[in-house]
């Protein structure tokens, strides 16, 4: 090798090197852009950017926004620049299939003033898959194989549409197929082990506190303090759900054991504040956490549904070895079923009506005499988005929990989405066991 390429391959390292140095003074930024009318149009449902920004998170890069355009040059060049502005990384999916509606390549050529060129390995390889399978290549798919001269040609093993890699004063465009599969492989194979080699990032580690039972406003009222005295380099976050927020503790530093430690030493300080509502961290689901609870005591659980439908069941067959505690249900939208399976008094419903505590109360201990379980819980309310009256409008719901001695109800009102209603039902009903598990019988 001659002296002036010697030279030539060391300055590129200093230069590589020095912004290594540059870059690891500062977070490593990401932009995320889906490309695609029919994802403007809402026929394709946007799966992609959750995905990366899950699999970005895990190296220290953080997505700072996620963006969709259309099948439309302008706009696709201004996005372009405006994500450079912002952003060291910016993953673009979707465009790069045979027809004259994909014009990614087209588009990047413009932005970074370049030509499109027959890459040997991407035509050898999509020769290849399609003479393995059989199939005639048209000039449609020989033209797959063209790709920016300047960019580097990222195999795609699962499709014909190849990925492109591009470097432009010091930050990275990378363009991918807008198949889930095929973007996958390529994030997995080659561009994720390609980030971690071109940017040094921090480490960036979450953990997740699981609450039920309490509204966000009163959440963050009770750990005020705990908030407003955390380190500098662990931040929270308040993300709820249908009865539950998760609080998310971030904590970003260059050793992955003492951030554990440090995250782990708030989450001490602050459970005395907030215990009762905790139920779990992470993934913990609560009907995995209410099973496994069951299952450490050797305690077995059957339901009995009306206005839920049979989604609590759902919820509890989903978990893997539920059999062992989990007996069986009654689904018991009518009346009829409520009286003559699960024993509710006639008189019951003609005075208080389906929709009351007294027959989620019978509804509760009928199952569970039937089944012979250790703790039973009912459901019953107007889901709606129709069905309601003045006494009981719709979002009226009533849940109960029943054990040996004891069965406590409680009622909930809510609004006429009946997705929400179902939802919010089951999770009502499912703390209300989780309670009774733990002791606390308050009605």
């Amino acid at each position: 090798m001659c002296c002036k390429t010697l030279n030539r391959n060391y300055l590129s390292f200093l230069t590589q090197n020095i912004v290594y140095k540059y870059l690891y003074m500062r977070p490593i930024l990401a932009e995320v852009v889906t490309i695609g009318d029919e994802i403007l149009y809402g026929q394709i449902t946007d799966t992609n950017t959750q995905w990366m920004s899950t699999e970005l998170d895990k190296i220290g890069i953080k997505t700072v926004r996620k963006s969709s355009v259309g099948d439309q040059e302008d706009k696709i060049l201004q996005i372009l620049a405006e994500a450079e502005s912002r952003a060291d990384i910016i993953l673009l999916t979707g465009g790069l299939g045979p027809t004259k509606d994909d014009i990614t390549k087209k588009t990047l050529c413009k932005y970074f003033n370049d030509s499109l060129v027959i890459n040997d390995d991407a035509l050898g390889f999509i020769t290849d898959f399609f003479t393995k399978r059989g199939r005639p290549m048209t000039e449609l798919n020989r033209l797959q194989a063209t790709i920016p001269s300047k960019s580097t040609y990222l195999a795609n093993k699962t499709g014909t549409a190849p990925g492109m890699w591009f470097e432009k004063n010091g930050k990275i465009f990378v363009s991918m197929p807008g198949v889930p599969h095929e973007m996958k492989y390529l994030m997995s194979n080659e561009v994720i082990p390609r980030l971690k080699t071109f940017f040094e990032t921090p480490i960036i580690y979450h953990k997740l506190i699981r609450t039920i039972g309490v509204g966000e406003s009163f959440l963050a009222e009770k750990i005020e303090n705990w908030e407003d005295n955390l380190p500098e380099h662990i931040k929270l976050a308040y993300l709820p759900s249908f009865g539950q927020v998760k609080l998310r503790l971030t904590a970003v530093g260059n050793d992955e054991e003492i951030l554990r430690k440090d995250v782990d030493a708030e989450i001490e300080k602050v459970l005395p504040l907030i215990g009762s509502s905790v139920f779990g961290f992470d993934n913990d689901d609560l009907e995995v956490a209410i099973g496994k609870e069951l299952k450490k005591k050797g305690l077995t659980v059957s339901v009995a549904e009306s206005c839920t439908g049979g989604y609590i069941s759902h919820l509890f067959t989903k978990v893997p070895g539920s059999s062992v505690y989990f007996m069986g249900s009654v689904v018991s939208y009518d009346n009829s079923v409520k009286i003559n399976v699960l024993g509710v008094k006639e008189e019951t419903i003609l005075t208080h009506g389906a929709v009351s505590e007294e027959t989620v109360i019978q509804m509760a201990e009928g199952v569970r005499k039937l089944l012979k379980t250790d703790f039973a819980i009912a459901t019953s309310g107007v889901a709606g988005p129709d069905g309601g009256t003045a006494e009981k409008p719709v979002g009226t719901l009533w849940m109960a929990c029943a054990m040996e001695g004891r069965t406590v109800a409680r009622k909930v009102q809510m609004a006429n989405q009946r997705d929400t209603n179902i939802n919010y039902g089951s999770v009502v009903a499912l703390n209300l066991l989780r309670k009774m598990l733990n002791g606390d019988y308050e009605n």
